[in-house]
């Protein structure tokens, strides 16, 4: 059993809990994430590494409420145990040889863009954070980014908070600029990260994706995280998470990430309704 040692609402969806998993934080590295069940009848679900401590023996997630199991999920709490917590697995983030890079994160995309940026930190490599949410209201991690970065910069889609605008806004900047990079990761909504490539290509910059947001099962049996990347077809679970962003059909990608959504509200709803009754 793997107990959860700390919980912390980061904002009214989003969740951070370390977990204890010392085998897993032994091997854990940025970029690769975990499969959890909740109970022995839960269902399997990935989640990507936000940290890890390893001479503690802790996992963090950070998770967005969106489903049955992430609603069962937050419902528990410190103390709790859950039933697996298998890791790490998929492909870490390449992160040798680069002096310079610039790391995008867009909403709970961020949970995953911050070990990133903090490993590439640790290694001497000058990293240039951009964070971009809807508003302030559901900020998360802005002083772990500001820690891990050379320089940070926050947008909101409403200048709620930092500057107003979408991560590419800057980005746009500073490459008009002549600024350049050897790297640029993204990590965020399909979107976003399909306009992040799009404003780097004509700069020949490499840039980096993580798809983890169209995994589903997590070991490549159910073939919902399959997407083409340069004209052959892989799996984001198990050839990934990981792309050169250039390659990705992203149009395909975000087709076809819609397909569980009115699932994943239901499943959510029903969840919070047999809540609600056993509260009764």
């Amino acid at each position: 059993m793997f107990k959860i040692l700390r919980k912390e609402s980061l904002n009214a969806t989003v969740t951070l809990m370390d977990i204890d998993a010392p085998f897993v934080a032994k091997k854990a590295e940025p970029g690769q994430f975990i499969i959890l069940r909740t109970d022995a009848e839960g269902e399997r679900i990935p989640l990507t590494v936000a940290g890890y401590d390893r001479e503690k023996g802790i996992v963090t997630i950070i998770f967005q409420v969106v489903g049955g199991t992430t609603e069962r999920l937050n419902h528990m709490e410190v103390g709790d145990s859950l039933a697996d917590f298998v890791g790490p697995l998929g492909n870490p983030t390449e992160t040798q040889g680069l002096k310079k890079v610039c790391v995008v994160g867009g909403g709970v995309g961020c949970a995953i863009a911050l070990p990133v940026a903090k490993k590439m930190k640790e290694q001497g490599c000058d990293v240039t954070s951009i964070i971009g949410f809807r508003n302030k209201d559901i900020v998360i991690l802005e002083d772990e980014f500001k820690a891990a970065s050379t320089r940070m910069i926050m947008m909101t889609d409403d200048g709620s908070y930092g500057r107003q605008g979408n991560v590419t806004v800057p980005l746009k900047e500073m490459l008009e600029n002549g600024e350049t990079f050897d790297e640029v990761i993204a990590i965020g909504p399909l979107v976003m990260m399909k306009f992040v490539c799009l404003a780097t290509k004509p700069y020949n910059i490499k840039t980096v994706v993580s798809m983890n947001p169209i995994m589903i099962d997590g070991t490549g049996m159910c073939g919902c995280c399959r997407l083409t990347v340069g004209g052959k077809m892989k799996f984001a679970c198990v050839d990934g998470p990981d792309f050169n962003g250039h390659e990705v059909d992203f149009d395909e990608a975000m087709f076809r990430s819609r397909t569980y959504v009115d699932f994943e509200k239901k499943a959510r709803e029903e969840t919070c309704n047999l809540y609600k009754k056993e509260v009764k």
